[in-house]
């Protein structure tokens, strides 16, 4: 049972990504492309990989897919007078994703028995920073420094955003207006939930220092909170120049290079934590992740300034 439900899962996933670089319109593709990693999250979880599950679901397919959708939304009125590629150009894009995927399968299946692996040396260290959760231990441990770097980017990557808003409305109000009435059922939705995907973001971040999860998953829920409740009107999307907004987007990459820092004085070393404090300082570090994480998303997904605060 269990070889036939994997031998589906992985057929459904081709058809569905066939048919995500086939179909036309693009609102369909953008769909197929959600539920696409909805089931590449599902493969993870099979492959006994649920931190990487978790997060395929909260930023390939969630934060991934509301920024998708809204291009699509910001697209459809001029898709029509765009000329549809044509049966070649989706043969070739095609054909190349097939030689890549079989390249990659190859070089899985070559791999000597047993594959190199420091996973070994990684969890027999692991009890010297007080962490349960091995992939957290390595994203703050041995790879801290590209988890900072990575942080980085994503602010980089909203100041690239918000530099394509025009310069009289610089710092303005981003373009996100409501989806649907104010007395819809989306707007029900948005008064219900957040509360829970706050706590649940919480749980998240804080369970990742010793079980699957972690800052990145704990931020994108709350992202997917906030968007929801900017969608259904109940906020307004806030302007992009308010000074606690651009203090939460740094909070978080500031923290933890101050831990990194400190590190020199306290452990002899960048990113290094002092014998009995590592998972205290990988803990406050990993909240306060969590708020730039989930406000940077959030921003990234509603877009530059439209308008003047004051308009």
């Amino acid at each position: 049972m269990a070889l036939a439900f994997d031998t589906g899962l992985a057929l459904l996933v081709l058809v569905l990504a066939a048919w995500t670089i086939w179909v036309q319109d693009t609102f369909s593709a953008v769909l197929a492309f959600v539920v696409l990693g909805l089931l590449v999250a599902l493969i993870w979880v099979r492959l006994q990989s649920v931190d990487v599950a978790l997060t395929e679901a909260a930023i390939g397919s969630g934060v991934t897919g509301a920024l998708l959708l809204t291009a699509a939304a910001f697209l459809r009125p001029t898709e029509r007078a765009v000329a549809p590629l044509g049966a070649a150009w989706c043969t070739a894009a095609g054909s190349l994703s097939a030689i890549i995927t079989v390249g990659l399968g190859a070089i899985a299946l070559l791999l000597p028995d047993p594959a190199p692996t420091l996973a070994p040396l990684a969890v027999a260290s692991l009890p010297q920073s007080g962490l349960g959760n091995p992939v957290t231990g390595v994203l703050f441990v041995y790879r801290a420094l590209d988890t900072l770097l990575e942080k980085v980017v994503l602010v980089l990557a909203l100041v690239g955003v918000w530099s394509l808003a025009a310069d009289h409305v610089w710092g303005g109000i981003p373009a996100l207006r409501p989806a649907t009435r104010p007395d819809s059922t989306l707007t029900f939705l948005a008064q219900l939930l957040p509360p829970v995907g706050l706590m649940l973001g919480i749980y998240m971040c804080w369970t990742g220092a010793d079980h699957p999860g972690g800052a990145f998953q704990g931020g994108a829920l709350l992202t997917a909170m906030w968007l929801l409740v900017m969608l259904a009107g109940v906020r307004a999307a806030p302007a992009t120049g308010l000074l606690s907004l651009r203090l939460l987007l740094i909070v978080g990459p500031t923290i933890f290079l101050v831990i990194g820092l400190a590190g020199f004085a306290l452990a002899g070393a960048f990113l290094a934590y002092p014998a009995g404090y590592a998972k205290a300082l990988i803990i406050v570090a990993e909240a306060a992740l969590t708020l730039s994480i989930g406000v940077t998303l959030g921003l990234l997904a509603v877009g530059p300034a439209e308008r003047a605060r004051n308009s």
